[in-house]
């Protein structure tokens, strides 16, 4: 449990799955830390610097994490990579005393940290897989359910809510292809020691042998490593994870601002799922506050900021190294995974339980949409012999007019006016007129393409 009577970070307790705390727990990268210790004896085991019976040593004691322990070190040596190598080193009388042999203390924390982010990775493009799914089935769902579509915040044109969903699921598929790509391209520093050119190794090993101890410890770790670093992996790696988990933050941020705006009451057709006994307000009891697709945006305006830090990191590592990223790291790296992650759980949980007002978004195509149809109307007119500028007055005058009673709160009255007009019934008859005029044959190949990018998504997601 959390001590309340100092401060915690909200990502250690509020945001941010169990699962995505845990892989970047204090706890959890001593264990990478070990891991990567013993690993580094069991390769140098098979050449000949190490016993069988250290490298057992240290794997019988590999699980033994001391935190209260290792800070009590930390702080009398200032080092916590120190601290845990004392303490493990303590634990295994046998092996202690090889542990950490030819390395520097970046050859185990860059590929613990590389090894971290692939993990934290992993549970990213879990969650938004999961989340493309839903996407597909609300697009096949509501595919062809009309709309009025707005530019400006205006209305303009009919849409299809499923073309719509559509817009979102595309952006979210591209995210998903940038964070698998930089997940595949993650690589760890390796073992190069304290500048890259593996110099201790190569006293230890033989410069001949270089490449294949480095290999050997690729493979076994299953870690792909940069072919060159200095003392720290190169930083621009992590730049770029960043930049993608921005990325993400963005397309999820535009959903989340346009379920705001639709959640409004007076347009009214979406809205993010509310509890029975959940409080929207302290003040005013009526009010059903969207705060899940606010907390959404509020988070990804946190996220949107990291990558330009991430930047000043990688640039700013000047020569072989400097320290003026580690600090920053420490918060960088498990709070923009952690950001990314509540994101996705929150908007997982909004589609899961999306509200769609059905009656609204037909009050809405009604009032709007005749009024995007007004050119479609004018161009028959005119293939059935009309003059184009007569036929141009009377809509714009019948629409201005409709126009002033939805200001008064009429409904709109623009379709049955059009059949009504004397200069019209001698090229296009009523009938005509109310199918021209229909909202569903004004909506092109929407839901051909939703459907289309609904089974695409389905296909490479498998």
């Amino acid at each position: 449990m959390p001590e309340y009577d100092s401060y915690l970070s909200p990502f250690s307790w509020r945001y941010g799955s169990p699962a995505m705390r845990r892989a970047w727990s204090e706890e959890h990268k001593r264990r990478l830390w070990r891991r990567l210790w013993v690993t580094l004896a069991e390769v140098q085991s098979d050449y000949g610097l190490v016993t069988p019976e250290q490298v057992a040593d240290l794997r019988a004691h590999m699980d033994e994490i001391d935190i209260p322990r290792a800070l009590e070190v930390e702080a009398e040596i200032q080092h916590d990579l120190m601290a845990e190598l004392k303490v493990f080193a303590a634990q295994a009388p046998i092996g202690g005393k090889i542990l950490h042999l030819g390395a520097t203390s970046m050859d185990i924390e860059d590929n613990a940290d590389a090894l971290r982010l692939r993990q934290a990775l992993d549970l990213i493009l879990e969650s938004l897989a999961g989340l493309l799914r839903t996407l597909v089935r609300l697009i096949q769902t509501w595919a062809d359910t009309p709309l009025i579509a707005f530019t400006h915040l205006q209305p303009a044109e009919p849409s299809t809510l499923g073309y719509r969903l559509a817009l979102y699921a595309q952006d979210l598929l591209e995210d998903h292809r940038a964070l698998r790509a930089v997940r595949d391209g993650l690589r760890g520093k390796g073992f190069k020691g304290a500048v890259g050119t593996s110099s201790s190794y190569a006293d230890l090993v033989g410069v001949d042998k270089l490449a294949g101890f480095e290999a050997r410890l690729s493979e076994k770790l299953e870690l792909p490593f940069f072919p060159v670093a200095a003392q720290v992996a190169p930083r621009r790696q992590e730049y770029a994870v960043i930049g993608a988990l921005a990325g993400l933050g963005a397309s999820l941020y535009k959903f989340a601002f346009d379920l705001r705006l639709l959640q409004s009451p007076p347009i009214g057709e979406m809205s993010e799922p509310f509890g029975e006994k959940q409080v929207g307000s302290s003040a005013m009891p009526f009010k059903r506050n969207p705060v899940r697709a606010e907390k959404i945006d509020s988070l990804g305006r946190y996220l949107a900021g990291l990558p330009r830090l991430a930047w000043d990191n990688a640039a700013h590592s000047l020569l072989e190294r400097t320290l003026d990223d580690s600090a920053n790291r420490r918060i960088l790296l498990p709070e923009a995974c952690l950001a990314a992650d509540e994101i996705l759980g929150t908007s997982a949980g909004i589609l899961d339980g999306l509200r769609v007002d059905e009656a609204a978004i037909a009050r809405n195509l009604a009032a709007y949409g005749p009024f995007a149809v007004t050119e479609r109307l004018l161009m028959a007119l005119v293939k059935a012999g009309a003059d184009r500028q007569a036929m141009h007055a009377l809509l714009r005058g019948h629409a201005l007019s409709a126009w002033q009673t939805i200001q008064t709160g009429g409904a709109n009255p623009l379709i049955e006016s059009l059949c009504r007009e004397p200069g019209f019934t001698p090229f296009l008859a009523e009938a005509e007129i109310r199918s021209l005029m229909a909202a569903q044959a004004q909506v092109g190949d929407a839901p051909v393409r939703a459907r289309a990018l609904a089974k695409g998504i389905q296909e490479e997601l498998g």
